[in-house]
């Protein structure tokens, strides 16, 4: 099969939909389906499967900053890619995002599986209400990644979907060298806005015993503020943004994994990826993340926006060796469960259904 992938948010960027769509297309590749993405790219696509369509705007989403292109020379690329490649399936992620994927939506003939991701409400599927609900009728089948996720969806779009869990490339954390730690070490990795929770999880280390250290990587709305803010505590260390292979790295060689988010997680792929590399996690109590984490058996879960309940988690983890030990145990087999290759053959046996 000659497949599409078409992403709205830009390829250049990281986050949870860009790494999935890189990921599937990779998986879809080896099981030797001839497979493309479109998708806006600030600067060299990351891939070389890639048809770049163009550079984004930061325009605000569900609490965060989203980068997409809904400008026409966007359009028109994709138009263009979409007439020039002979594709069997068009596999949209987001498909109701303004950008490439809605201009796919309203202009492709091929067979069209829609993949939503978003949890939370939606001003934009509220607005267009009527329109976004004619659009999405085109699909050929829909599909949603989690209950919330689901919810949402059917919220603007009602019928029936597919459930299809996110998936991770479970060799790449479990075969990544580890970086090397001065001491107890955690790490954070996500965007530096108030929805990550990353002031929480400042908040909680500020009590945590001298020898325990903290990477933080990603940049964002907060970085300045926050650096400023801890910026006589040594022991954490700033990174910015890092490249896909030090993340990994980074993972494997911390000691403890946070993710002290406080709303609109859909699926918890960052969840999975620390137990694909063998690292417990503390998280916040959310939907999202019990979709892959169960409490007291993959991960320690405690409520959201709490600093006191999570810097008590943190210090059980990294003093109780026999916990820490349990949790990567039990994390190991969760992660399996949602390998990317499991992941593509569900995906190619709903375009099988398609054509046929």
């Amino acid at each position: 099969m000659r497949v599409a992938q078409v992403c709205p948010y830009s390829l250049t960027i990281p986050g949870g939909v860009q790494g999935q769509v890189l990921a599937l297309s990779r998986s879809l590749r080896t099981l030797g389906h001839e497979t493309r993405v479109l998708a806006p790219c600030d600067g060299p696509p990351p891939d070389a499967g890639v048809t770049p369509l163009g550079n984004s705007i930061p325009l605000a989403s569900n609490g965060s900053v989203a980068p997409l292109a809904p400008d026409i020379s966007c359009a028109l690329r994709t138009i263009r890619a979409l007439r020039d490649e002979d594709f069997d399936i068009v596999h949209l992620q987001e498909p109701l995002c303004p950008g490439p994927t809605l201009t796919t939506l309203l202009f492709s003939d091929r067979p069209m599986l829609g993949t939503f991701h978003r949890s939370g409400a939606s001003s934009a599927y509220a607005a267009l209400g009527p329109l976004v609900r004619r659009a999405a009728q085109r699909l050929s089948m829909r599909a949603a990644v989690s209950k919330d996720a689901l919810a949402t969806a059917r919220g603007a779009v009602p019928g029936d979907y597919e459930m299809v869990f996110n998936g991770i490339e479970v060799e790449r954390f479990a075969k990544a060298q580890p970086w090397p730690t001065d001491g107890p070490t955690i790490f954070f990795i996500g965007r530096h806005e108030p929805r990550k929770g990353l002031d929480v999880l400042l908040a909680a280390f500020a009590d945590l015993p001298p020898d325990a250290h903290l990477w933080v990587a990603g940049e964002g709305q907060q970085t300045a503020e926050l650096k400023a803010r801890t910026a006589d505590d040594a022991r954490i260390e700033w990174l910015g943004r890092i490249p896909d292979d030090e993340a990994a790295s980074r993972l494997r060689g911390a000691d403890l994994f946070c993710a002290p988010s406080l709303h609109g997680e859909s699926f918890g792929v960052v969840l999975l990826e620390s137990m694909a590399a063998q690292t417990p996690i503390v998280a916040s109590d959310l939907p999202g993340y019990r979709n892959v984490a169960r409490p007291d058996v993959d991960a320690l879960l405690v409520p959201p926006n709490d600093p006191v309940a999570l810097g008590l988690a943190l210090r059980r983890v990294l003093t109780d060796s026999a916990l820490a030990a349990e949790l990567v145990a039990a994390g190991e087999v969760r992660a399996n469960e949602f390998s990317m290759d499991r992941l593509a053959e569900r995906y190619v046996g709903l375009y099988q259904s398609l054509l046929s």
